[in-house]
């Protein structure tokens, strides 16, 4: 016997009426049946389903997808821009440190003040949660730094405008000449550094010039600015320290006589007092310092309204050749 199906009609052929005879199926075949094409189309819907929700987006998730991908393209392009102005920044804060600030003398800014981060807690917690956060942070930490650089470079830059427009005043105060009528250099005793004690014969660091004079030789002030010092000083003398402004004092030392008093105002060239060889001395002499901003300065920078660029030159070797001092 023989089964066939055809559209689901099930017929069975009889041998001995030479006929296909038509069999119902059972409840439990038909059963079977129906379970089977309805698991078949279950299955199938739930394959659509996750198709619909992670393969096709419908339009407003193709919406926010198109905005999401504008978004991060908008990002990457702010962060291009935001490293070309960090670079033309750092530019001119290399200008300001090495070229403006150093024309007026001014103070330099340090480097960890102008590259300082941001402390205490995480600023940036909130956007970690962002798609792209790594993106989103580092172009904010970008332009947290770029605002908080910009805002000590306007400062710095306001410091050097004010600077500017006192620089007439300040020049008369700022130092620029010798102390003594020195114009053939034969005066210039020893110079500022390491040179040989001459009462200990040790090396030791001397934070001036000497110039030697013959008693009684006047001594100029080489700077405008106001007398705070007239006195015995141990080591120097009779002394005289002149606050200038600015952030620069000069000091006099083995002076013979004082002709300022404290409080006074001086100018430029006027006569402060005369040479001679009070304190620890070997001869009469001038001791003179430059102070800068509380730090010793080699004087010989500040000779520029009394020396020619040659004479500078041969004043500079006549210092460096003599090892020992006078104090």
């Amino acid at each position: 016997m023989k089964l066939f199906k055809s559209k689901k009609v099930y017929y069975l052929y009889n041998p001995n009426t030479l006929d296909y005879e038509r069999v119902y199926p059972s409840a439990k075949d038909r059963f079977f049946t129906v379970l089977r094409h309805l698991s078949t189309g279950i299955a199938f819907g739930i394959a659509t389903f996750f198709v619909m929700m992670y393969v096709i987006d419908s339009p407003m998730e193709s919406q926010l997808r198109k905005e999401n991908k504008l978004l991060q393209t908008q990002y990457e392009v702010l962060d291009l821009r935001l490293n070309n102005a960090m670079e033309i920044l750092d530019d001119i804060q290399q200008r300001d440190e090495n070229l403006y600030r150093a024309i007026f003398q001014a103070e330099s800014i340090p480097e960890s003040v102008r590259k300082s981060g941001f402390g205490g807690t995480n600023r940036y917690q909130q956007l970690m949660e962002a798609s792209n956060s790594e993106l989103v942070v580092s172009t904010t930490q970008k332009m947290d730094m770029l605002r908080k650089q910009l805002y000590i470079q306007s400062n710095s830059l306001e410091e050097l405008i004010e600077m500017g427009k006192n620089q007439e005043e300040r020049m008369k105060c700022i130092p620029a000449i010798q102390p003594i009528s020195n114009k053939d250099l034969k005066q210039t005793a020893s110079g500022y550094g390491m040179r040989i004690d001459p009462v200990y014969r040790t090396p030791h660091f001397h934070s001036g010039m000497d110039f030697s004079a013959k008693t009684g030789t006047d001594i100029y002030a080489t700077g405008n600015g106001k007398v705070t010092y007239a006195a015995w000083k141990q080591g120097y003398g009779n002394c005289v320290i002149i606050d200038h402004g600015y952030g620069f004092q000069t000091l006099y030392g083995h002076m013979s006589k004082f002709k300022v008093r404290v409080g006074q105002k001086v100018t430029r060239g006027q006569v402060i007092g005369l040479v001679g060889n009070t304190g620890k001395s070997t001869g009469p002499h001038l001791h003179y310092e430059v102070i800068v901003r509380g730090r010793y300065d080699n004087p010989a920078k500040y000779y520029y309204m009394d020396l020619t660029p040659e004479e500078y030159d041969r004043m500079i070797q006549i210092a460096e050749n003599h090892g020992q001092v006078m104090d």
